[in-house]
């Protein structure tokens, strides 16, 4: 079976960093240089969508020192992926961030906006940045937006393909696999509505372990799987 959208759960980071005694931001910087290599990988098995867990609404939760490390990593990155137009150009990646980017500072916001605006003209491939996500959350503010539209008059019934549209992942199909690392065996409300058939993989290493011999590992297991869809 071909995959065409994996999504992948990049967990353990801080994990790593302690067992080697560096800092949370080391671990985290780290871990995003991984996901350029995963990139690499899925275009070599021609995957042509990408969907990356990086920041859930839960993780807000996290003490202020450490939300401004991870805030102050996430703009230097975005800065970098800012530079590198050649490189977007040449493989044709539209970049898109699924969540509420509101959550986030306004430089952070901004380099989202313009990293979105400048890679939107390419197709050949997609990489979905999952950042402010909460799958719970997702739900109920479609679910919300859908009463709007019914006080208005908008609509008057709702079935399964008008309720995607309201999601914030609207336009973009289901993953064939998610990919988890880290030995956890859950989702944490990752795409609880998107993955109802989607084939589940769950990897002992560490996010920054995570070798490209685990990567392939993972798909040809899912070349074992026998996809029904409930059928």
């Amino acid at each position: 079976m071909d995959i065409k959208h994996i999504a992948i759960i990049p967990d353990g980071n801080r994990r790593w960093a302690k067992r080697r005694g560096i800092s949370k931001q080391e671990g985290y910087e780290i871990g995003i240089r991984k996901l350029g290599y995963v990139l690499k990988w899925c275009r070599e098995k021609d995957i042509r969508m990408v969907s990356l867990w990086g920041f859930s609404t839960e993780n807000f939760l996290r003490d202020s020192a450490e939300l401004s490390m991870l805030f102050d990593t996430f703009s230097k990155k975005l800065s970098l992926a800012l530079a590198r137009k050649a490189e977007n150009e040449k493989y044709g990646v539209r970049v898109r961030f699924i969540g509420r980017p509101d959550y986030f500072p306004a430089d952070i916001r901004k380099k989202i906006k313009s990293l979105e605006e400048e890679t939107s003209k390419y197709s050949k491939y997609q990489v979905n940045l999952f950042f402010g996500y909460g799958g719970r959350n997702e739900i109920l503010d479609a679910v919300n937006r859908i009463a709007q539209d019914v006080k208005a008059g908008k609509r008057a019934r709702v079935d399964e393909r008008a309720f995607e549209k309201y999601l914030y992942t609207a336009g973009t199909p289901d993953p064939d696999m998610i990919i988890r690392t880290s030995g956890e065996q859950r989702l944490s409300g990752f795409l609880p509505w998107q993955a109802a058939y989607t084939e589940l993989y769950f990897s002992k290493k560490l996010w920054p372990d995570f070798q490209k011999k685990d990567f392939m590992k993972a798909i040809k297991w899912y070349e074992t799987r026998k996809r029904r869809f409930g059928k």
